[in-house]
């Protein structure tokens, strides 16, 4: 999981750049194109025949529309009408959405520590987003609240995916779901690139395109489905607090961009926030030494 949040924060990197070339619901067709043909090779090596899931076709299908086709264009849309920080700091309240969720429909059983390891996490990704990119919060009501809707597509997903997956393997689920993601954002996605000049499109932006479909949205998107059926919806999601701090540290790698102290010190919280969703209790002395540890 932890590598997959590395992966997804190098995402924003790639997308950051292929967005200004290509149109954004355009890119992202594209991108869950070449995942969902990732996706089904994958399942025909690994299960022996590209099958459908038996007695759950329609809800893996409804998941996937909701998980994958409205939040991959609702979040786009939205972000025309809001600064990038405010955009980033709704769509962290996605791990916050999917506990209370999941505490209502028993999909699982967070406590009143995780939910306060929850909140202390999503302060932390405020202040790393304020110190960095800025927010306006209210720029755009539509705006704001198309993106904390697409943050709630996510956490629908992702809670009642995992009573999926104790009949179906995290690869079946994810594929299906992906493709029928990819059939809604087709139609979008296709208008879009009829616009574009696709011939002068740079062999960097194609190589971004492989990264974002094969890594950051296929493979990566099964392992989060593994990891659901082994920890619970609330364990993993609270793991995607660490996207914005990673993201930061990889654009100082590779973009030169800085480092400011403030975000240091939300990283810390969002460790500290992190750490409370995993153990469900109060830190004693064996969470601050390992603590101390990740420190």
């Amino acid at each position: 999981m932890l590598v997959i949040m590395v992966f997804w924060a190098g995402n924003f990197i790639v997308v950051k750049g292929a967005i200004g070339i290509l149109p954004p619901i355009g890119f992202t067709f594209l991108r869950y194109s070449i995942a969902t043909i990732t996706l089904l090779i994958l399942l025909r090596w690994r299960e022996g025949a590209i099958r459908l899931p038996r007695g759950d076709v329609v809800p893996i299908l409804v998941l996937g529309v909701i998980g994958f086709g409205c939040y991959q264009i609702l979040w786009p849309v939205a972000l025309q009408s809001i600064p990038a920080g405010d955009s980033a700091l709704l769509i962290a309240t996605t791990p916050v959405m999917t506990a209370l969720l999941a505490m209502a429909t028993g999909a699982d059983s967070p406590n009143a520590v995780k939910l306060i390891g929850a909140f202390v996490s999503f302060a932390g990704v405020a202040l790393v987003i304020a110190a960095g990119q800025g927010l306006v919060l209210g720029a755009s009501l539509v705006g704001d609240l198309l993106t904390l809707l697409a943050a709630a597509c996510w956490a629908i997903y992702t809670v009642f995916g995992a009573t999926i997956l104790r009949r179906h393997s995290p690869l079946v689920t994810t594929t299906w779901a992906i493709l029928a993601g990819t059939a809604v954002i087709a139609p979008i996605g296709i208008a879009q690139l009829a616009t574009t000049d696709l011939a002068a499109v740079a062999p960097i932006v194609i190589l971004a395109i492989l990264y974002s479909g094969t890594v950051a949205a296929g493979i990566a998107n099964v392992v989060i489905f593994h990891a659901v059926k082994l920890l619970g919806p609330t364990r993993v999601t609270a793991l995607q607090f660490l996207v914005p701090p990673l993201a930061v540290v990889m654009a100082a790698i590779f973009l030169g961009e800085s480092i400011r102290p403030i975000q240091v010190v939300g990283g810390a919280i969002i460790l500290a926030g992190v750490a409370l969703l995993r153990r469900g209790t109060w830190p004693g002395r064996q969470t601050v030494q390992a603590l101390g540890r990740s420190a």
